[in-house]
């Protein structure tokens, strides 16, 4: 398969699925179980690539790097309630100091 055949056909199957989307009734949307999961799915997948992007490799193991120092100062930045471009600011600097530091 080409690379515009796999370009045309995941524009194709992204146009479907909005389609589905919006042919979904309104009454079936409205329900409160529903309700509760669409405020919880986009918690979950931001979870979910965050824990994988910090602790994942190409090759599938765990490992503790400068990435998983700066999550826990975000964390720490976090629970003492600070804004969130200072919980930013605080990841990227101390995960540039822990790379410096040879991380």
């Amino acid at each position: 398969m080409t690379v515009w055949a796999a370009i045309g056909l995941t524009a194709v199957g992204c146009y479907l699925v909005k389609l589905l989307g919006l042919s979904v009734p309104a009454g079936a949307l409205e329900r409160p179980l529903v309700r509760r999961v669409a405020v919880l799915v986009p918690v979950a997948l931001l979870s979910a690539l965050t824990a994988l992007q910090t602790f994942g490799t190409d090759s599938g193991s765990v490992v503790l790097d400068a990435r998983a120092v700066g999550v826990g100062a975000a964390a720490v930045a976090l629970v003492l309630r600070a804004p969130f471009l200072v919980v930013i600011a605080v990841a990227v600097l101390v995960t540039a100091l822990a790379r410096a530091l040879g991380g």
